[in-house]
């Protein structure tokens, strides 16, 4: 009867014993890049205002609204008529100014060798001088009034300052324009490449900043960057070009500009994308599954792992980046120990389990 009643009171135990089967996966290190992914707006390299310099009627208007227009093309031609009258009236008082200045040069050469011999008066050739010097000032202002009325003839032909996408035409022919202003007839932005202006805690530049002077990060390729399209899969390529040199006082966010290519013309001004900028790379990083991550009541990260004697361990961990569907693990984990990824409802600490590989792990093995 003891023997029958030791035999019944085991099996309990051994029952209670059973291991329990999971999914482990070994903790390995890994090179990483570090990103950060952060809103930004899209900006054009260039914008350049195409305004009327002269007043006048527009009588043609010469491109394609939302075109590619090269710097040099025309874009509107506004009545050259009154602007060629006006050269034509300067170049007649630039003749007049010549032949006074002629009639000047004239009399003074007359006089030069009388007043040797006071057959004319010197204040007679001191006047014939001074008409002289009224003349040549007469005909230098005629050449500047012509060239003026030149250049405003030339103005009627408004050309593009630029190489860009031109937007729609903010005047249409019949419009009177550069009537006391300088009327804004179009707009053309240049958009390859084009910018991405975005912002960044400063809290996290000075942490990447501390992380990459005590070499826990280096600083790996710094100048690379990625865009997408936010609510797409579109993405590009760029570099950063500068970070700001002050901190805006109200959100506590530092400026950054990243430029990107553009040929066929997918980015536009205005457009809201992600920017992906890097934030350094760690040589020896530590990725779990997202899953294999817990939370503690205060809300603190720990992850179930294997111990030596098979039993579950809790461990506490301190989690970095999201990096896809991992979580980067800076502190609490080993190369080499078994995290428990799978099979954890309602695995509780000192349970005896049965390690088993992830399929992703044995698929990598072989």
């Amino acid at each position: 009867m003891a023997l029958a009643g030791c035999g019944a009171s085991g099996e309990p135990e051994a029952a209670a014993e059973q291991a329990r089967p999971v999914d482990v996966v070994a903790v390995t290190t890994e090179p990483l890049v570090l990103t950060t992914e952060l809103p930004g707006r899209i900006e054009p390299v260039r914008v350049a205002e195409v305004r009327a310099r002269v007043a006048g009627i527009v009588v043609q208007k010469r491109f394609e609204e939302g075109a590619d227009v090269k710097a040099g093309e025309l874009l509107f031609q506004i009545d050259p008529a009154p602007l060629k009258a006006t050269v034509s009236r300067a170049e007649g008082e630039l003749a007049r100014a010549e032949a006074s200045l002629f009639e000047a040069q004239a009399r003074v050469k007359r006089y030069e060798p009388l007043v040797k011999i006071e057959a004319v008066s010197q204040q007679d050739f001191d006047t014939a001088t001074a008409d002289l010097r009224s003349a040549k000032a007469a005909v230098r202002s005629a050449q500047a009034d012509l060239e003026t009325a030149r250049l405003n003839l030339g103005y009627a032909s408004v050309k593009a300052p630029i190489s860009g996408r031109i937007g729609r035409a903010l005047v249409t022919e019949g419009a009177l324009v550069g009537q006391g202003e300088t009327t804004l007839m179009a707009r053309i932005q240049q958009l390859d490449p084009v910018y991405a202006d975005f912002t960044q805690p400063v809290a996290d530049a000075l942490r990447l900043r501390e992380a990459l002077k005590g070499g826990q990060l280096s600083a790996g390729d710094s100048q690379a960057l990625s865009i997408r399209i936010d609510g797409t899969d579109y993405q590009r390529q760029g570099e950063l070009l500068f970070t700001d040199v002050s901190v805006d006082p109200g959100t506590g966010q530092v400026s950054l500009r990243g430029k990107f290519a553009n040929p066929d013309g997918m980015l536009l001004p205005g457009m809201y994308v992600r920017v992906s900028a890097p934030q350094g790379s760690d040589a020896q990083a530590i990725l779990v599954p997202q899953r294999a991550v817990q939370r503690s009541p205060d809300g603190s990260a720990l992850v179930l792992v294997v111990g030596a004697d098979e039993r579950v361990e809790a461990r506490p961990v301190h989690t970095g980046a999201m990096q896809g569907s991992r979580w980067q693990i800076s502190q609490g984990l080993a190369s080499g120990d078994r995290v428990i990824v799978g099979g954890l409802t309602g695995l509780q600490p000192g349970t005896k389990v049965e390690p088993r590989p992830t399929q992703e792990q044995q698929a990598s093995r072989q």
